[in-house]
């Protein structure tokens, strides 16, 4: 949880805050900040709000078709595997409580003093890290390092938060980072490296040939991903590291299988898939 720009997990230190009003307030919806889905949503919270210090990313979402701004290494990791995930419709980033009044009285209730800006006095909007889309219905999840859960305040923070949506009747879970699967979001974000490769391949002509000789390949065979896309880049003459880049995209458009959760070894002989299997993945 944030509010107002203002990270709690010294992503963003108090010296990086800004005044907060209602002028401010008016301008955010305006902009149409906490507004939208998919593609068109904009977060309440952007990078450029406030000065990096190189913890943040903007980065392009597969499932909404946007730039998506994140203000934590965590939060991008927490992101790769909701963008991964074939269950997830739409990932809605530092997501505005904009019921100021009712998330005020549910503070009060529970003895919480919220949060106003000192100068203005004006109450700041709470945010949630993640609003989750998914198949199976909207979850939230916010994203906090352990060593910041010693703190009390962000303790209440997050106790204010998690009231509000079980009012609202939508699953909220807190998630460190014991609940992030570092090595998969990792991999994914490896993966993702090949998402332009229609736009960027050297020679466009024989894409298709090399994406069909490499998924034959690795499907069929036991050889290494490392020696596939050298026959690749051999067999169909295309620069140094574009066979790679082949394999890379067959994952990511799930044409081929691998374990995105452990080590991507390219150099390992794999045992030969069966035939049920190959036919499985094409």
């Amino acid at each position: 949880m944030s509010y107002n720009g203002a990270k709690e997990d010294g992503d963003y230190m108090a010296k990086h805050r800004r005044t907060w009003n209602q002028e401010q307030y008016q301008r955010y919806l305006k902009e149409g900040r906490g507004q939208g889905t998919k593609s068109a949503y904009k977060p309440w919270i952007m990078i450029h709000d406030f000065p990096s210090n190189g913890m943040v990313s903007r980065v392009y979402g597969n499932t909404t078709g946007r730039i998506h701004h994140l203000l934590s290494n965590m939060e991008l990791s927490y992101f790769y595997l909701l963008d991964w995930s074939e269950k997830v419709l739409d990932i809605r980033e530092q997501y505005p409580i904009l019921e100021i009044e009712t998330v005020i009285e549910i503070a009060d209730k529970a003895g919480i003093r919220y949060p106003f800006d000192n100068e203005s006095g004006f109450p700041y909007v709470l945010t949630s890290d993640f609003l989750i889309t998914t198949s199976d219905g909207e979850m939230v999840r916010s994203i906090k390092p352990k060593k910041n859960l010693g703190d009390f305040r962000v303790r209440e923070k997050l106790e204010i938060e998690r009231r509000y949506w079980k009012q609202k009747k939508i699953d909220w879970k807190l998630v460190t980072e014991d609940g992030i699967d570092h090595q998969k979001a990792r991999n994914i974000e490896w993966i993702f490296q090949a998402e332009n490769l229609p736009e960027t391949f050297p020679r466009p002509e024989v894409l298709g040939e090399c994406l069909m000789f490499f998924e034959y390949m690795y499907l069929h065979t036991g050889q290494p991903i490392l020696k596939i896309a050298q026959d690749t880049e051999q067999r169909f003459q295309i620069e140094t590291g574009s066979g790679l880049r082949v394999f890379q995209y067959l994952v990511l458009c799930r044409r081929i299988p691998i374990c995105m959760s452990g080590n991507i070894n390219l150099s390992e002989y794999r045992a030969v898939m069966t035939e049920k299997e190959a036919r499985q993945y094409g």
